[in-house]
């Protein structure tokens, strides 16, 4: 009977090889026969040798499911079903139930060109190794053939015959190609890949062998390729594996193991998103004002410097006058000399006091001698003054997150340096510039609720004015400039304004003058004394609004520049033209007109 059997089993087995020969892989064909047969026997006979009741025999996995047509690579072959009925004289008792494999055939679906789907459930119920390599392989789309040393059910060389494992599992929501590797390693096999034939051979793993490295190339979107690198190298633990960065292309080329690949692709999928965008608008607001407030009478021209001298005030100086030389006149031999003036005492400049005194000399004690003196110099305010000013400036800047951004409103100022010389060399003098102004420097964070934190680092210059220092017996000359800055981090909302007026300053200054003792009579003391006051005020206001930039502010703008031909503009001079042109008219051919085939007409004739 059992030979009846197994001829029935080959019999219908043909028969269902016969209807897969157009779907099944060409991997197929390179199974051990032997090993099939024994995985069929075993799946047809009971552990006492006895006959089976029908049962339903496929070479699919146990079940596999799936939610849709598009979740398949390739549409599974129809489900072939071995159904065997013992004759009705044979009254052997049925055995136990038999190992069976079940199945579950998706709807076709085509070909995803993109990775592929998971799929919701894989289960096998007391399946052969082989077989279940087989369903899986055919299920991810894989040309594979088993390494002829894996033999299972021959004997090998020491005579022993290894037999094949049988196995159950189940799986869910993974793709067929992580089902049959993880079904690999776990029976100590390995699939090798052939780049050149495409067929993967699975053979025996090397338990001191290292694991195989893979070589990927990842595309970032939005990420730095140098600031990814360091986050990906922290995912290798092999030391073979590397990351080369290429910051033309943006893309990063890992070399690592299956697993090292697998995190850091999750870790690049997490970090590469798009960076938010800050809108920074500032308004920088400047107010000075000087108040000036003048009141009294200053008698410092009179009573502070009085030049006070004794004499005729008189300032002459006495010159005799230079000869004049006559005009010489020779008659027979004698010369006359005619016209000729001796030197005579004269005033050139300065007044007499007395013309009688030919050659005083000023002061004196004579006569004409008085006391001299400035006279009253007196200086009356009563006046208040002021002035104010102000200088707004509201520059905007879009920056990206946690990247700094400058805002500058300066005015550039010269300055010189200048170089003494030496017994050698000789001195020269060089210009360098400096900003005098205002810049903000500008830092802005995202955090997760929206709020953005800020940094913030102002810093205001203005000229003070020159500063002279005497070294080495020489005077120089520098420029004096006041700076104001500081730094501060703050967290503002989205949207809204923050006011900073920390930069202010106030310089009052008060000036009195007063004559002794008359100055502090009652009443009258007012004739005796003034006062002076002013105040110098900056202050500088500084509103800051920082707003976080969505995807829907942005516009599209239509444009047609480059579809828009180049415009051609008129030629001012045309050589070509026997008025604008430089090249002789070509008489002998009237009709050319082009100046380089004139030349060559001639050069031709001649």
């Amino acid at each position: 009977m059992i030979k009846l059997r197994n001829l029935l089993f080959m019999a219908s087995l043909a028969g269902t090889m016969a209807t897969q020969a157009q779907t099944t892989m060409a991997t197929n064909s390179v199974q051990d026969n032997s090993a099939q047969a024994a995985a069929r026997k075993a799946l047809l006979q009971g552990e006492n040798g006895q006959n089976t009741p029908a049962e339903a025999v496929s070479n699919a996995p146990a079940a596999i499911q799936t939610p849709s047509a598009s979740a398949m690579a390739e549409p599974a072959p129809a489900t072939n079903a071995v159904a065997e009925t013992s004759p009705a004289t044979n009254a052997s008792p049925a055995p136990a139930e038999a190992p069976a494999v079940q199945v579950a055939t998706p709807p076709p679906a085509e070909p995803s060109p993109t990775k592929a789907a998971n799929i919701p459930l894989i289960q096998f119920s007391d399946v052969s190794l082989t077989t279940a390599i087989e369903n899986l392989a055919r299920q991810a789309n894989i040309n594979y053939m088993l390494d002829p040393k894996i033999a299972y059910g021959e004997p090998d060389a020491s005579g022993q015959v290894k037999a094949e494992p049988t196995l159950s599992i189940r799986w869910e929501n993974i793709t067929a190609e992580k089902a049959l590797l993880a079904l690999l390693d776990n029976y100590g096999l390995q699939m090798v890949n052939d780049q050149q034939t495409g067929i993967a051979r699975i053979t025996i793993k090397d338990p001191s062998a290292p694991p195989p490295l893979e070589t990927r190339v990842v595309q970032l979107k939005y990420a730095s390729v140098s600031n990814m690198v360091t986050a990906v190298v922290s995912t290798l633990t092999d030391k073979r594996s590397k990351v080369i960065p290429d910051i033309r292309t943006s893309q990063l080329v890992i070399v690592a193991t299956e697993p090292e690949q697998d995190a850091a692709e999750i870790l690049v999928n997490k970090l590469d998103t798009v960076t938010k965008q800050v809108l920074i608008e500032t308004k920088l607001v400047e107010i000075s004002s000087n108040p000036t407030s003048q009141k009294g009478i200053d008698w410092t021209g009179t009573l502070q410097s009085q030049h006070v001298s004794f004499g005729n005030n008189s300032t002459y100086i006495v010159q005799p006058t230079a000869p004049t030389p006559g005009t010489a006149t020779t008659v027979n031999g004698v010369t006359t000399i005619s016209g000729a003036q001796p030197a005579q005492p004269g005033i050139v400049s300065g007044v007499l006091a007395n013309p009688g005194l030919i050659g005083a000399t000023t002061g004196g004690f004579g006569p004409e001698g008085f006391l001299n003196a400035d006279g009253l110099n007196v200086v009356l305010s009563f006046l208040n003054s002021s002035e104010d000013a102000q200088v707004m400036s509201t520059p905007r800047v879009v920056t990206l997150d946690n990247q700094s951004a400058q805002i500058s409103v300066v005015r550039t100022y010269p300055v010189f340096q200048v170089t003494a010389g030496t017994a050698n060399t000789t001195g020269g003098s060089t210009v360098t510039y400096t900003n005098v102004g205002t810049v903000l420097n500008v830092t802005p964070r995202i955090s997760a609720n929206d709020r953005i934190w800020l940094r913030v680092q102002p810093q205001v210059s203005s000229f003070a004015g020159i500063q002279s220092q005497t070294v080495a017996g020489q005077t120089y000359q520098a420029d004096l400039f006041d700076f104001r800055t500081f730094d501060t981090q703050v967290l503002i909302p989205n949207a809204h304004t923050l006011v900073m007026g920390g930069l202010v300053q106030d310089n009052p200054i008060s000036t009195s003058t007063k004559v002794p003792m008359l100055g502090d009579l009652p009443g009258l003391g007012y004739l005796f004394r003034s006062e002076t006051k002013s105040t110098t005020k900056d202050n500088l206001l500084i509103f800051i609004t920082p707003t976080i930039v969505k995807d829907d502010n942005f516009q599209s703008s239509e444009t047609q520049f480059l579809d828009t031909p180049a415009t051609k503009r008129p030629t001012m001079v045309d050589p070509n033209n026997l008025w604008d042109g430089s090249h002789p008219y070509n008489w002998s051919n009237p009709t050319n007109t082009d100046p380089a085939q004139a030349i060559i007409d001639e050069k031709s004739v001649q």
